[in-house]
């Protein structure tokens, strides 16, 4: 039954932005749905936290924590996180959308891989886990559900940290261990803790079940299960599925050590570990493997009164059922020292088998394979790296790449896996970053909202520097560098530029009325205090407020401070009344631009009259006189425009 239909969230658009279409699957911890991110027209997946969740705090705030940490890690084997939000009671991820389907389905269609088959599976696999663990993060649940394979056959791991918020959440809701119980390495079990070497631990059960088809550790519980991880070591795969090259053993025995300090680092040397195995494998090894169990099969099987009687248990799993394994009589027994030689024989075919690989994996030793890890790698540690193994390295043009950071690996010439003989040239791409964009327009936004603006279109937000606008409010942004709809990498950082509004200009010892028109001409609303101070020139400007320098935006209200006139002379019997101004000449104030109100209301403070003409608009398109001096009580015409 198709239970997307009764979903309440399909069809929804969550954040104004993401259009649910249907449903994938439903955990423990959230439910994933196919959406269509409408504002760049891409599919996505989506992860919303179950309600029970999203309403645990503790469990939000580390949800969105790892959830931040993990959109940091880009890596070609790696399911992006592109965006964490919140809408309503649903907190969700906005993921890259893998189709194909899960390692899970794949085993358990295959029932279980050849050596060669899972050495190859694990490499993107550790390399993905390898860049998790050089940008210090632990993934805690390596498991073949976590672990995608696409269309192509891409390789990529999910759920990056996320884990890691589950488990500090504390939660023990039944059915959210079981899923993970059988990879957890004893330090997790006994105490909680996890690093980098439990996911390598985590890495060698996985391992052990592809090559075997289960896991090492089976229980009626999870408990169950956990003391075996605790109080067992994991068996050797061969013990399982006879013929296992010792290689392989020694992989899966060694990542899963009881003692952390004796597994491998991390990923990227348990990474470097398998690719060395895998590449001394014959490319025909699981086919030679497969034929070879199937001749010892009918070697150690033999007919008996109409039924198979099991000759050797040893190509049994250790835990197979003893009821299902026919009785020995008096006869078996007869035959089973009759067939004993032909069982012999068998065992010395594989043995045979084994050892003509040692001797091909020995003497094939001048060869090297190019090691997977260095995808995403920076170039100089890939340079690095194959250099000390005897290669040598040249760099191609870079590329744009929508996975791999600028500066790093994006794919090699032998590709990454190949075999190359010792002392030929591995070519590397290197990335120029993430395909170019265009960047969004965020003038007149204050600096959070442009920041903002820039990281919901994958920007990052470099250098932010200030500079005086005459047009653009204090505070606001002024532009970008590159400016709007110029296209960049979002790997390279957008520098913002706000404005500290216009300067307020010097105006100590000016005339009056020059003054108090050109701060007028700048938009601010003018103040003029009067007072008399000697010996300072009458209606000059003696104070302002603010000082110069200081930054102001259009509206803002000044003072200035002018020196008045002695308008009563007294020269003795007779007394001189001053000019008082009427025909005295005034500077204009330049209103082109502004809006005709605020234009109005400046040149009527400034002594004028005012003439509007013009036809629609309402913005200052003409003025005359539009500069100079003209008699205070003049006219000054404006011709408004769109």
């Amino acid at each position: 039954m198709d239970t997307t239909v009764a979903d309440p969230l399909v069809g929804r658009v969550l954040d104004g932005r993401y259009r649910i279409e249907s449903r994938i699957a439903r955990g423990g911890m959230a439910t994933v749905y196919v959406a269509r991110d409408i504002r760049l027209d891409r599919i996505v997946a989506i992860k919303v936290m179950h309600a029970g969740l999203a309403s645990d705090e503790d469990f939000v705030a580390r949800f969105i924590g790892e959830a931040k940490a993990a959109a940091a890690l880009s890596h070609p084997n790696v399911v992006a996180v592109y965006d964490q939000r919140t809408d309503g009671e649903h907190v969700f991820l906005v993921m890259e959308y893998v189709a194909g389907q899960t390692l899970r389905d794949a085993l358990t269609s295959l029932g279980r891989l050849g050596p060669r088959a899972a050495l190859e599976i694990m490499q993107p696999v550790l390399a993905a886990l390898g860049a998790a663990h050089r940008a210090g993060l632990v993934h805690r649940d390596v498991k073949p559900e976590n672990v995608l394979i696409t269309e192509d056959g891409q390789v990529k791991v999910a759920d990056f940290g996320l884990a890691r918020a589950e488990t500090a959440s504390k939660m023990t809701k039944t059915g959210m261990i079981i899923g993970t119980v059988g990879y957890l390495a004893p330090e997790q079990v006994l105490a909680g803790n996890a690093d980098v070497r439990s996911d390598v631990y985590a890495a060698g059960v996985m391992l052990f079940e592809l090559v075997t088809g289960h896991l090492p550790h089976r229980g009626d519980t999870p408990l169950a299960v956990a003391y075996k991880h605790v109080n067992e070591t994991v068996p050797p795969p061969s013990s399982v599925v006879p013929g296992l090259p010792p290689q392989v053993d020694a992989l899966v025995t060694d990542a899963t050590s009881h003692d952390p300090a004796r597994r491998p680092v991390d990923a990227n040397q348990y990474h470097a570990e398998v690719a060395e195995v895998f590449g001394g494998l014959p490319r025909d090894f699981d086919r030679r493997l497969e034929e070879a169990s199937r001749n010892a099969t009918s070697v150690l099987e033999a007919p008996l009164g109409g039924r198979t009687a099991v000759l050797d248990r040893s190509t049994l799993p250790p835990d197979y059922p003893p009821e299902h394994i026919p009785g020995r009589t008096r006869a078996d027994r007869a035959i089973g020292a009759l067939t004993g030689r032909y069982v012999l024989v068998a065992i010395g075919a594989i043995a045979a088998l084994i050892l003509g690989w040692a001797v091909w994996y020995q003497t094939s030793g001048q060869y090297e394979h190019v090691p997977q890890s260095i995808i995403g790698m920076k170039v100089s540690d890939a340079r690095d790296q194959l250099e000390s193994a005897g290669l040598d390295v040249r760099t191609a043009e870079p590329v744009y790449d929508d996975r791999v950071h600028k500066g790093n690996v994006v794919k090699s010439d032998p590709p990454a896996g190949a075999r190359i003989a010792q002392g030929e040239t591995i070519t590397l791409t290197p990335s120029k970053g993430i395909t170019p964009r265009e960047v969004p327009d965020v003038e007149g936004k204050t600096l959070p909202e442009a920041k903002q603006a820039l990281e919901n279109e994958g920007f990052k937000v470099g250098r932010t520097s200030t500079t005086p606008s005459q047009t653009v409010a204090k505070d606001r942004v002024i532009g970008t560098d590159p400016e709007a709809g110029e296209k960049q990498s979002p790997d390279d950082p957008v520098a913002v530029i706000v404005s500290t509004g216009m300067s307020m200009p010097g105006l100590i010892g000016e005339n009056g009325d020059a003054a108090a028109n050109q701060l007028r001409s700048m938009g601010l609303n003018v103040k003029v205090e009067k007072r008399q101070v000697e010996g300072k020139e009458p209606n000059s400007v003696i104070d302002q407020a603010p000082s110069e320098g200081t930054g102001v935006s259009r509206g803002d209200e000044v003072t200035i401070v002018v020196n008045k006139r002695d308008c009563l002379v007294d020269a003795g019997p007779f007394q001189f009344g001053c000019d008082d101004g009427s025909e005295q000449n005034v500077p204009v104030p330049n209103m082109t631009g502004r809006t005709v109100g605020d234009a109005k209301k400046a040149l009527k403070e400034s002594g004028f009259k005012v003439n509007v003409t013009g036809f629609g608009g309402d913005i200052v398109r003409f003025q005359s006189p539009s500069s100079g001096e003209a008699p205070r009580g003049s006219t000054v015409t404006i011709v408004k425009g769109p």
